[in-house]
């Protein structure tokens, strides 16, 4: 069974991925994945040399934690910050940090960290963004965690993860209504007033857009939830100024992380205006909610930058 279970989850992920590069282009796939070679051999040999020259000790990383929500810009953020040779970088598809997209055991992590060469190890555990205390805090890390959270505008983040992952968000929560006990990473954290909240909208009557919406708006809720918003060791990043004007976005992380700004970390990023202001598709007291999130969000981001 267990077997079969992963076959499934497997050509699920290929069928997804194909049909990703086939409406979206298979320049973007590679982007998206990392597997772009014309990037990573030349990337990679200049974090070499890094390393060469440098001669680091292994046990003097720091680890770097990327939170948020799915389909809200945390890849461009993160293909930023790999270009920086200080940087290594641990996606979520990576098996060394993570099995099925979730982090692995604290000492498994504290042993990656500790055996790098580099001066900081991203890891980006977007299903584990709930613990985000728990991983800054009691992992036994070598050295104290830094953790970047990345929001993105609702409608943006809708469209994009429909897409990508078509209804699942929508599917999840139904299965939640059918089901008081069903379990689900998107549902992992969920405080007592996100679960009122989302018990107080029908499934049945929400689009796919909705779902994901409502995603958007419990994932991060917990931002706040947790008290991410008063520690000094948590930098919220807008994605929609980062494309908007990337440079002064990225210089305020290299700024916050302690890496010497480059244009390298930019040179991805066309620049572009945010789509928020398109008539919105998702439901109106949805949207309402999501914005008055979003300005809490925005008010918090700007003090930051």
């Amino acid at each position: 069974m267990a077997e079969l279970e992963g076959f499934d989850r497997g050509l699920a992920i290929v069928v997804r991925n194909w049909y990703w590069a086939r409406t979206h282009g298979f320049a973007d796939l590679l982007e998206e994945h990392d597997l772009n070679p014309l990037v990573r051999l030349p990337r990679d040999a200049r974090k070499l040399a890094w390393r060469v020259s440098r001669r680091t000790e292994p046990g003097r990383a720091q680890p770097v934690l990327l939170l948020g929500a799915q389909r809200s810009g945390t890849n461009m953020v993160t293909y930023g910050l790999a270009m920086a040779p200080q940087v290594q970088v641990h996606n979520e598809g990576d098996r060394r940090a993570f099995e099925r997209y979730r982090l692995r055991p604290p000492e498994v992590l504290a042993r990656i960290v500790g055996s790098s060469r580099h001066e900081f190890v991203l890891f980006k555990p977007l299903e584990d963004s709930h613990r985000a205390v728990e991983l800054l805090d009691e992992v036994g890390w070598n050295r104290p965690a830094r953790a970047l959270w990345v929001y993105r505008e609702v409608d943006g983040r809708a469209r994009s993860a429909v897409a990508k992952f078509g209804d699942s968000n929508l599917r999840v929560l139904k299965k939640r209504a059918a089901s008081p006990g069903f379990r689900s990473w998107q549902l992992d954290g969920l405080s007592p007033e996100s679960a009122a909240l989302l018990d107080s909208f029908d499934p049945g009557c929400l689009s796919a857009l909705d779902g994901a919406a409502l995603f958007w708006l419990v994932r991060n809720r917990i931002f706040f939830e947790h008290g991410l918003d008063r520690r000094e060791d948590v930098l919220l990043v807008s994605y929609d100024r980062f494309i908007a004007d990337p440079a002064p976005v990225m210089a305020r992380i290299c700024e916050f992380l302690g890496i010497p700004f480059t244009e390298a970390l930019i040179s991805h990023v066309e620049r572009r205006a945010s789509r928020a202001s398109q008539i919105s598709e998702i439901s109106p007291p949805i949207h309402e909610l999501c914005d008055q999130l979003r300005l809490r969000l925005d008010a918090v981001a700007e003090v930051s930058a």
